[in-house]
């Protein structure tokens, strides 16, 4: 049977500690039985229940094409170097934006069309491939840093794979005012040229943090006030009932396999994610789920207060 949580949880105070992984006393929680999968939606473990992705995708640093490599400047994501095709000089529109990556501060090689045909798809490049410039992450402190001691909102991707996904999931950290989010340094997405894309330049104004361990992470944002939450199937109170206000952490998990059993042990309590059609949620649109009932109840509460 599911875990379910009070509604009447009092805040967390900094430095209360990690509480065990089956008693959650503090956040009115029961140890939680065996598992039972819902029929679709988030999945048991937090993420959904299309099929599993088989191992992680590394970040790509390329920008291949044209369009590619513009928007790219368009987009302010930064770039390390642009490889260009030699003997390409005749064609006016690549020397156009050969002009436009020298004015940003690009530096701009030429390289044999075969070289560049190694590093592109099928050698679909149209002349053109740029290096985006390694992701600048955060440290967790600066997060937690950047959450103050009132209420604030992190997300945690436990080993999400897909960068569309990350990006899209700090995107709408941002305009929820998310104080983070939190990823894992090993078989998960990092930031790379996609996670900038789907972020809509995000990535560049929220701090994202890159972990070696998930678990201690959490165990950090605990001892910092936060409760921390995650969706499952098989949750006995649903995403508008459960405690989701305050100093929260949210984890989502990637698609297919959800959140791992031992970050699970660590959340405080969990929530379903009703749905009446039979399509499924990915892990971006789970944590924007949440994210925005976040963001209503402090909305409510800041109303109240304002009265």
């Amino acid at each position: 049977m599911a875990r379910s949580s009070s509604r009447g949880r009092g805040p967390r105070s900094a430095g209360q500690g990690q509480r065990g992984p089956k008693s959650r006393g503090g956040a009115g929680e029961k140890n939680r039985g065996p598992r039972s999968g819902g029929p679709r939606g988030a999945s048991p473990r937090g993420g959904v229940t299309r099929g599993a992705h088989q191992g992680a995708r590394p970040a790509s640093d390329l920008v291949v094409g044209r369009r590619a490599c513009a928007e790219a400047l368009e987009a302010g994501i930064p770039l390390r170097r642009a490889l260009v095709a030699a003997g390409s000089d005749q064609d006016q529109t690549l020397a156009a934006l050969v002009r436009r990556l020298e004015a940003a501060g690009v530096p701009v090689e030429s390289v044999p069309k075969a070289r560049l045909d190694s590093l592109s798809n099928h050698g679909v490049h149209q002349g053109v491939v740029a290096q985006a410039s390694p992701f600048d992450y955060a440290e967790l402190a600066d997060v937690i840093q950047r959450a103050g001691q009132g209420d604030a909102l992190v997300v945690l991707l436990d080993h999400v794979i897909e960068e569309e996904d990350l990006g899209a999931v700090v995107r709408f950290a941002e305009a929820v005012g998310a104080a983070g989010v939190v990823v894992a340094k090993a078989r998960a997405a990092g930031v790379g040229v996609r996670a900038h894309r789907a972020s809509a330049g995000a990535v560049r104004r929220v701090p994202v943090a890159q972990v070696p361990n998930l678990a201690t992470a959490i165990d950090e944002l605990k001892q910092a006030g936060f409760w921390v939450a995650c969706p499952a199937d098989d949750a006995r109170q649903d995403v508008w009932s459960a405690p989701l206000e305050g100093r929260l952490c949210l984890v989502v998990g990637p698609e297919g396999t959800g959140v791992s059993r031992l970050v699970r042990q660590r959340c405080d309590f969990e929530c379903r994610l009703p749905q009446r059609g039979r399509a499924s949620l990915g892990a971006a649109q789970a944590a924007t789920v949440m994210c925005y009932e976040w963001l209503r109840r402090e909305s409510l509460r800041a109303a109240g207060e304002a009265e």
